[in-house]
């Protein structure tokens, strides 16, 4: 009993430490929330971490939105809600039949630009072309 125990331990903080969570404020890095305060100046917002990186979400011009950051401010991706009807026709086209629950425009450090649609509960990633991305 005691090893059934110990192994549904191990499982379940498997899955805890995989997935996002939700942090304070104060326990975000100085540089984290530095680099943030630079590009949003006065925005509230909520933080997650995942695996090592920190996100900061929040409403922008009316849409979600929300940043990565690493550990040391340096700015990974920039994400903003859109509405599934605002993704590329090319990629439209290839979702065409599927219902789009989500979507979202990704625009990563270095200025490339990708697209997520959420189909069947699953997040699809696409570039400009209508490609397939990998995560």
């Amino acid at each position: 009993m005691k090893r059934i125990f110990i192994i549904l331990l191990l499982v379940g903080t498997m899955f805890t430490s995989v997935s996002a969570q939700k942090i304070s404020a104060v326990k975000v890095p100085v540089e984290v929330k530095g680099a943030f305060a630079k590009l949003y100046p006065g925005v509230k917002a909520n933080w997650e971490i995942e695996k090592q990186d920190y996100e900061a979400g929040f409403t922008l011009n009316g849409k979600a939105t929300s940043v990565v950051y690493t550990a040391k401010g340096v700015l990974l991706e920039t994400e903003t809600a859109i509405k599934p009807n605002e993704l590329p026709a090319v990629i439209l086209a290839k979702l065409k039949g599927n219902k789009i629950a989500e979507a979202a425009k990704i625009t990563k450090a270095d200025g490339s630009i990708r697209y997520e649609a959420e189909v069947n509960g699953k997040d699809l990633l696409f570039d400009l072309s209508g490609n397939p991305v990998k995560p």
